[in-house]
């Protein structure tokens, strides 16, 4: 009896049509949006066009809607634009990709009333317009539309919106569709604003003032006449790029911003690409490259140097700029790199030479997660052990795991670990997080079965008993337990 009762797919279709529809039409009642899903089921079924008239008066219903969506009624907004985009997309694109491009161009024209009425503080409006935006370009290539009709499209689309970067990588999405007459007509209309903005800027303190900076007053018609410029060189840079012409790429970068460790670094790599070696390294040597640069950005450059010290043949420079950039961050990428083009049994004195740099590094915690990551758990643990007492036990995101690959042979250096966080969050009262410490105490409850030597370490009760003479009034961890 029990599986009749089941409320699944067979066990609905054994109650009948009849019964079903009933169902339905009960839950509908009072529900906007199951009704809006049983019709457009019933549509698609009566065919393509009267889903598309359908899924065309829902789109200008939400545009006309002036009503302000907080964020607990977010859920159902999203969920209904997601739901019209799926409309187009998977019922009405398969046969008729034309008329789904057309109503794709609608939903992402809803884009910025919808975000002047709604609170998108957890980016899911953000994300259904990102998909749709992805989904022009598959709908442009399957609907074969006019190249030059196309360019229009995504012209005003990026220069006339585009406020809330709904149009971010419309470029890249059409770059196939636009083809090389789109593109062509693209730089096109590109120039001609180009030439119109530096025709006609702005007069000095002209329009509403719409906020301030730390040189004084912003006024709306420098904003967007500055806004506008920016755009014209993202429109003439992408197409630039999706045309192989590397020279009016880098045209369109003004000359100090060149000197930034990025962007000589995506000049570079273009440059490589088309075959100018020596040009890519000449914009990498105007770099004043700073070892206080960020990360990121220091890989970035490093990245492209190797490339171009390869295709140089520089062999030696470039093995060399891989190793100094592992020694300074302990890129596991970079030593794999490093390794693989040294000659056999040169590989193996220089990983062992790269594990102690390593274990010696200046930053514990970077070095455990290196040495972990490589994996040299011997060097792992007895770094562990060597700096026991300078654990941060607030890096729940990165102690847990490694003390977990550490227990089934370093008992005692995993220990070290929890005990670290554990004490962090005893100390720091830090409430959210006491289970995870009585998990992690419960956890060193058992390592001490195959601990023999504690070395100069308290054992698990000795610890134990700290906690409680130190923390006896924390009810709620103790508990726990």
């Amino acid at each position: 009896m029990a599986a009749k009762t089941t409320l699944n797919e067979k066990n609905l279709c054994a109650l009948g049509a009849e019964r079903l529809a009933s169902l339905v039409m009960e839950l509908a009642t009072g529900n906007a949006a199951l009704k809006r899903q049983a019709r457009a089921a019933l549509l698609e079924d009566a065919g393509g066009e009267a889903l598309a008239a359908e899924v065309r008066k829902r789109i200008a219903t939400i545009k006309r809607s002036t009503s302000f969506v907080d964020w607990h009624k977010q859920h159902a907004l999203v969920k209904d634009l997601d739901q019209q985009r799926r409309m187009i997309t998977e019922k009405i694109a398969p046969s008729d990709p034309a008329t789904a491009l057309e109503l794709m161009w609608r939903f992402m024209d809803l884009a910025e009333s919808i975000y002047n009425r709604a609170d998108d503080s957890n980016g899911s409006i953000g994300d259904v317009f990102w998909n749709g935006c992805v989904a022009l370009g598959q709908l442009a290539d399957a609907a074969n539309p006019d190249p030059s009709t196309l360019a229009d499209q995504v012209f005003n689309a990026l220069f006339e919106g585009n406020d809330y970067a709904e149009y971010d990588g419309l470029i890249d999405h059409m770059t196939q569709a636009l083809g090389k007459t789109g593109l062509a007509r693209l730089k096109e209309r590109a120039l001609a604003a180009q030439d119109e903005l530096a025709a006609n800027p702005p007069k000095p303190k002209s329009g509403r003032k719409i906020g301030w900076s730390s040189s004084g007053a912003i006024y709306e018609d420098d904003f967007q006449h500055s806004s506008r410029t920016r755009t014209v060189k993202y429109l003439l840079q992408t197409v630039a790029d999706a045309q192989g012409d590397v020279d009016a790429f880098i045209a369109e970068i003004d000359p100090e911003v060149r000197a930034v460790p990025n962007i000589a670094a995506e000049i570079a790599v273009r440059l490589l690409d088309a075959g100018r070696a020596d040009d890519a390294m000449q914009a990498l040597d105007s770099v004043e490259f700073s070892s206080d640069a960020s990360q990121y950005r220091a890989k970035e450059w490093t990245n492209a140097r190797i490339a171009v010290l390869d295709a140089l043949k520089r062999t030696d420079e470039a093995q060399a700029q891989r190793w100094q950039y592992f020694e300074q961050t302990l890129s596991a990428e970079h030593l794999r790199a490093h390794l693989k083009c040294l000659p056999d049994f040169e590989d193996v004195e220089a990983e062992e030479r790269a594990l102690e740099i390593a274990r010696s590094h200046s930053n514990i915690h970077s070095a455990l997660a290196f040495l972990i990551a490589w994996p040299d758990l011997r060097r792992a643990a007895d770094l562990v052990l060597a700096k026991r007492g300078d654990w941060d036990g607030n890096l729940w995101h990165l102690l847990p795991d490694i003390a977990q690959a550490l227990a089934g042979k370093y008992p005692l250096a995993a220990t070290v670990l929890l005990r670290a966080l554990i004490l962090d969050t005893l100390i720091g009262a830090k409430l959210k997080r006491y289970k995870h410490a009585a998990r992690h105490l419960t956890e060193c409850a058992s390592l001490a079965h195959v601990i023999e030597d504690y070395d100069d370490l308290p054992s698990h009760e000795e610890f134990t008993a700290s906690l409680k003479r130190d923390h006896p009034r924390k009810n709620a961890f103790w508990t726990l337990l």
